[in-house]
């Protein structure tokens, strides 16, 4: 068996990673002529930080990463809402990481690279269709060229042409009206320098979480993102040109001035960041089917979904250690299918639960009763509702600590 990944991102290389482990070839076919750092930062969870452990890459990880501690849900006035342990502190057998994705990219991409091979790993390989037949699947490339597998996965992102492929009807990508800055900058260390803070309310959101380690003894790479909701959810997204544009400080800051957070500055965090992004918050419509035949989608070409409660990768990454475990077990239509049976719904579940605000429903909650602030938690919100919330999220996710 040989397994086509279409898509050298995140997800594309974990399930490389993960098929080489079971002795399945592959071949990796990345758009890109070059694979470099790009991005920002993300956080991966205990249940993909666990599979990534297992592919022997806790090491990689921990020399460009932090192990998050702590995660604190504040109002804009910096109010504690709601506080808990994150990854080991929380009692998992392994950390949560915030890590810079191109970090986290550039270990999954030197693995695959010593693991597999260059042979394995095809740059300037844009995936442009397929054909199918009863004894396999051949991938058509935009330059002309082709590859033959026996199964071809598409792990090309919210823009997949692969997916495009598969259901021409679909409905497309979905804003909901909230735009995203991010950026990250060397900054001293607060709270601990471990500690991810997400603050705001029905109109904004700041989350602030460090990255790595600074360049300097005390400080911390630290990555910070500001939503607002400037848009019409009813409205088109962005063009695609318009992802991942230089933001300008002029239309960030009077977000930023929403926020008095008591140990950090963000007023001077955002200024001294001497590049950051722009992107619309966008999703797509949970699909009723991934798979056919030999045919399937993986990651954010399966499920894009809005980045609250730190799933994105984490949930490709599970993606892909499922589907190379029935893979090694099952002939290649039958293993696609159980994996579209295990894996959609699932995600489609957590898809939707993040278009309500996923965890951070704490907050929104809590600013809707309380705009102003408060002299007394207790007085607008129980400690059981936001336990609720949060922990319903965690056990729907497949995070939820052990303790």
């Amino acid at each position: 068996m040989r397994v086509l990944i279409a898509g050298g991102g995140v997800g594309g290389l974990t399930l490389a990673l993960c098929l080489h482990e079971r002795g399945i070839p592959c071949t990796v076919l990345e758009a890109a002529t070059q694979v470099r750092p790009l991005g920002v930062g993300i956080n991966t969870l205990p249940h993909a930080i666990r599979e990534l452990a297992a592919l022997g890459l806790l090491p990689a990880l921990d020399a460009v990463a932090v192990r998050t501690r702590e995660l604190r849900y504040l109002n804009r006035f910096g109010q504690e809402i709601w506080v808990e342990p994150r990854g080991t502190w929380a009692g998992h057998d392994v950390p949560q990481f915030s890590i810079h994705r191109g970090h986290l990219h550039e270990v999954l991409w030197k693995a695959a690279l010593e693991r597999l091979g260059p042979d394995a790993l095809v740059a300037g390989a844009r995936f442009a269709g397929f054909e199918q037949d009863a004894e396999g699947v051949t991938a058509r490339l935009g330059d002309g060229r082709s590859a033959r597998g026996d199964v071809l996965v598409g792990a090309d992102g919210i823009h997949s042409v692969l997916r495009a492929a598969l259901h021409p009807d679909d409905g497309g990508i979905r804003w909901n009206g909230i735009e995203m800055w991010r950026g990250a900058v060397d900054w001293p260390e607060y709270e601990g320098g471990d500690t991810m803070i997400v603050a705001g309310d029905m109109r904004e959101k700041l989350v602030l979480y460090p990255i790595a380690a600074g360049s300097r003894p005390g400080t911390r790479l630290t990555n910070w993102v500001v939503c607002a909701q400037i848009g019409d959810p009813a409205r088109p997204p962005p063009r695609r040109e318009d992802w991942s544009r230089p933001g300008r400080l002029e239309e960030v800051l009077p977000h930023v001035a929403r926020f008095r957070i008591p140990f950090l500055d963000v007023e001077s965090l955002v200024r001294a960041t001497p590049e950051f992004w722009e992107y619309p918050m966008c999703d797509r419509d949970p699909l009723p089917w991934w798979t056919q035949g030999r045919v399937t989608l993986l990651g954010d070409a399966a499920h894009p979904m809005y980045p609250v409660g730190s799933n994105g990768a984490s949930q490709a990454v599970l993606d892909a250690r499922c589907l190379a475990a029935l893979l090694a077990e099952q002939p290649a239509p039958e293993a696609l299918a159980a994996y579209e049976a295990e894996r959609l719904p699932k995600t489609a579940e957590i898809v939707r639960s993040n278009r309500k605000g996923g965890p951070e429903r704490v907050v929104d909650v809590v600013s809707e009763r309380a705009p102003e602030g408060f002299v007394r938690l207790e007085d607008v919100i129980a400690r059981d509702e936001l336990a609720a919330i949060a922990g319903g999220y965690a056990r729907m996710a497949g995070f939820a600590t052990p303790r």
